[in-house]
């Protein structure tokens, strides 16, 4: 059986747009990169479960941020543009689709704001709200706020944010009209940058990833009234790592045992266990075989990682092993440019 994963990327260098490669489950390879749309650096990508239907962060010829929505052709077996919506200034980094309501959220760094938009089955997009965060914090990259997480919790009674800019979570309740209501903001340590959120399995526990301290804070989370209550901050580096390490991605297994994160700089996939408490303890750092794993993920089965290097154009694939959550490498010379995210197709 072979499983199709769907690449965004920047296009600084050697990328053209968004590509797909495909996961030979038998044979355990990466193979067949294809470009799938030539568009100006797609870095996040969205969609249903097939991606018949695909959203994608976006540039307009002038310059223009936003979003484009695709649709596959099943003659052609290609993608073909089916909406666009711009605004002056800087495109989103974060885009995710809410499909039971026809929905797509949007976090954007540089204006500090996240978006929701209503969309359909044929992809038409319309912007429906939007919330400009403000404040600050005390790293030089914190001048301002830097929405880079706006998502859907695993409930769907709530959405969250994570702004690497003011070092805050932000709860929302989206109403019925679909605008957006803070419901709640968490302030973490000054200088953690939060940059992206994972939910255990359970609904209980959430983990929250710094990007600037390395580290994972653990949160219980009331889904009743949608707070958060952090109860442990773990690193994601070793002690001897001085020099440069940016937190990116995290992911968490669907049994709960397993949390991942991949770190730039130190370029590793640091796993932890997870405790029934929620709490986080060190299993290993697993080298990613490549610079600046800006994203990485596991395949529907859960038996197989993939990671994505933005500044050595590379794809590696592990085998992830169930019971105690050890990666063991299979690949690490598949050449994709410039990723920075991974999205299997359920």
């Amino acid at each position: 059986m072979t499983q199709k994963i769907m690449l965004g990327t920047y296009t600084k260098r050697k990328s053209n747009g968004i590509y797909s490669i495909e996961l030979d489950e038998q044979n355990k390879q990466l193979t067949g990169l294809k470009e799938e749309v030539n568009v100006e650096s797609p870095t996040y990508l969205a969609g249903n479960d097939d991606y018949s239907l695909l959203f994608s962060i976006a540039k307009s010829s002038d310059g223009k941020g936003g979003i484009t929505s695709y649709k596959r052709s099943n003659e052609t077996d290609s993608y073909i543009e089916a909406d666009s919506v711009f605004e002056e200034g800087a495109p989103p980094c974060y885009i995710a689709y809410d499909q039971s309501r026809n929905l797509v959220y949007t976090a954007n760094y540089h204006k500090g704001e996240v978006c929701v938009y209503t969309t359909s089955d044929e992809g038409d997009l319309s912007l429906a709200d939007k919330h400009t965060h403000s404040g600050k914090s005390v790293h030089e990259n914190q001048q301002s706020p830097h929405a880079h997480y706006f998502d859907l919790t695993p409930d769907g009674q709530f959405l969250v944010a994570c702004d690497l800019g003011t070092d805050e979570v932000v709860m929302y309740t989206l109403d019925e009209e679909n605008k957006l209501t803070v419901s709640d903001v968490i302030s973490v340590s000054p200088g953690t940058g939060p940059r992206h959120v994972v939910f255990h399995p359970n609904n209980r526990f959430a983990y929250v990833f710094g990007e600037l301290s390395s580290d994972v804070i653990v949160f219980s989370y009331n889904n009743q009234n949608g707070t958060l209550s952090p109860i442990q901050t773990i690193s994601s580096i070793p002690k001897e790592h001085e020099s440069f390490n940016g937190g990116a991605a995290i992911r968490v297994s669907s049994d709960g045992k397993f949390v991942y994160a991949s770190n730039r700089g130190h370029d590793s996939i640091v796993i932890y266990a997870v405790a029934e408490d929620g709490t986080l303890s060190l299993i290993n750092y697993t080298p990613t075989e490549g610079e600046t794993p800006r994203d990485f993920n596991l395949d529907p089965t859960e038996r197989f990682v993939v990671v994505g290097h933005q500044d050595s154009d590379n794809l590696t694939l592990f085998e992830r092993n169930e019971q105690d959550g050890t990666l063991s490498l299979l690949q690490k010379d598949i050449f994709a440019p410039e990723v920075i995210c991974v999205k299997f197709q359920s």
